[in-house]
């Protein structure tokens, strides 16, 4: 059985950062990609940002570009998150992800293509 384990939220004032981390049970290079998904208060799950695990492509949503960054280790066993200048707009439940099988890179976008999902870690941005 696969596991994914979200962790690094927090409480966090506007302009800080934090640094998620998604650890698997097995190693990442067993998947195509890594996502990172959120989900705020009434609001639909999205993505935020995804990697390829054979190539390191990586992708992000407009909102975060510049102060998101997605990475794994030299081991492939953990996938990170970066986030900069956090904003309130940012509270969220944040996933990751992890996809078996190639897919067209366009699709990486869509949390039903993902086999596997972590249980996730709060982040919220208030002063």
């Amino acid at each position: 059985q696969v596991q994914l384990v979200e962790s690094g939220g927090g409480l966090v004032q506007p302009g800080g950062s934090l640094r998620l981390s998604c650890a698997a049970s097995g190693s990442f290079s067993d998947y195509a990609a890594i996502g990172w998904f959120r989900q705020a208060p009434g609001k639909e799950r999205e993505g935020v940002s995804c990697i390829k695990a054979y190539d390191d492509t990586t992708y992000y949503e407009d909102s975060v570009k510049g102060r998101f960054t997605i990475s794994k280790d030299n081991a492939q066993t953990t996938v990170y998150l970066q986030i900069e200048n956090l904003k309130p707009e940012d509270t969220a439940v944040y996933y990751c992800a992890a996809r078996r099988g190639a897919i067209l890179d366009r699709l990486l976008w869509l949390e039903d293509v993902y086999n596997y999902w972590g249980q996730g870690t709060q982040v919220t941005v208030s002063s």
